[in-house]
């Protein structure tokens, strides 16, 4: 078993989904190979090519309003070689101020990955929705949003003394 490929992997999808929730789109491009493929949503919305990959993503997801929570976990990683392939549980929420929605969901991320001079990139990643739930804020009460990475610089307004 090659441990250091796995860490590798591990390492370049957490990088992704840090990018993906930090909106660092010059970042996460790295993360892919030139000619990677994407097929969010069970291939809803699918993409060939690393800059039409980061372009939807930026484009999608690049407000401020547009908060995002993606968490991926229990990953099932096979070596072979210089590729890879993986799946990873997803849950994620997002918070859309500007629409006044929460969206929370899960799924299982299919990955493909290819071992480069600059080390093990993303060739093909997509997931298919195990749930996906929408919710208006506006009939949540009491509930406010304390802290904002980009309108509170990540800081929580509650006072702790």
């Amino acid at each position: 078993m090659d441990l250091e490929a796995l860490e590798a992997i591990k390492r370049v999808k957490y990088q992704y989904m840090r990018c993906l929730d930090q909106k660092r789109w010059d970042e996460i491009r790295g993360c892919f190979t030139e000619d990677a493929t994407a097929a969010y949503s069970g291939g809803k919305y699918s993409y060939e090519g690393r800059d039409a990959i980061v372009g939807f993503l930026e484009k999608s997801m690049g407000a401020e309003s547009f908060l995002s929570c993606h968490r991926v976990s229990h990953p099932e990683i096979d070596v072979d070689g210089d590729t890879a392939t993986g799946t990873w549980a997803l849950e994620d929420t997002v918070i859309e101020e500007a629409w006044g929605i929460t969206i929370r969901g899960a799924a299982f991320y299919e990955d493909r990955y290819v071992k480069t001079d600059d080390g093990w990139k993303i060739q093909h990643t997509g997931y298919l929705r195990t749930y996906e739930e929408i919710q208006p804020r506006a009939n949540v009460e009491g509930l406010k949003l304390t802290a904002h990475w980009w309108k509170t610089g990540g800081q929580s307004e509650l006072d702790a003394g």
